[in-house]
């Protein structure tokens, strides 16, 4: 079977239960080795308990841009019809994370659409940064559905002196 494209997941133009349908896998081989008990041997399938099947979590890809200047990193996504209060940004010095959910408002049925294009759902996006970034300094704003977030760089270039104080 075919993979989903990027487009396509990030679109969600294929619902989410039908990724299951686009990938063929093998059953899992069921193990059978033996074990020893100090009374009876008996095989490992006589205690295998089903587990309950947990429903997948599929969160789309949020789409980016990310450029820098001189002095910082500045990453760029649209995240239109989702409230700023409610993205979620973890920052480390060489790595950002940018979650959060776009609710779908139904205003008709299922069958009733001609396209279904737009990605409704939650999102994600973990990105290794090129250069390292001081996290106290970095803001994120939003205009007209765009996130900014600036990360200013590092500078490892920086000296400074200090001044040995004497204690006695």
């Amino acid at each position: 079977m075919r993979k989903p494209s990027f487009f396509e997941k990030l679109t969600g133009s294929i619902a989410p239960d039908s990724y299951d349908d686009l990938f063929e896998s093998e059953e899992p081989k069921q193990a059978s080795a033996l074990v020893h008990d100090a009374k009876t041997h008996h095989s490992l399938e006589e205690d295998v308990v089903p587990e309950p099947e947990e429903e997948p979590v599929h969160e789309g890809e949020l789409s980016v841009d990310i450029y820098q200047t001189p002095d910082m990193i500045v990453v760029k996504a649209l995240i239109a019809g989702v409230s700023p209060n409610s993205v979620d940004i973890s920052l480390t010095r060489d790595m950002i994370t940018i979650r959060g959910n776009r609710e779908e408002h139904k205003e008709t049925s299922e069958e009733n659409y001609f396209y279904r294009e737009l990605y409704w759902g939650a999102f994600a996006r973990t990105i290794l940064l090129p250069e390292e970034v001081d996290v106290d300094a970095a803001d994120a704003t939003t205009n007209h559905g765009i996130l900014v977030i600036r990360l200013p760089k590092i500078n490892k270039e920086r000296k400074t002196k200090l001044k040995v104080k004497s204690s006695a």
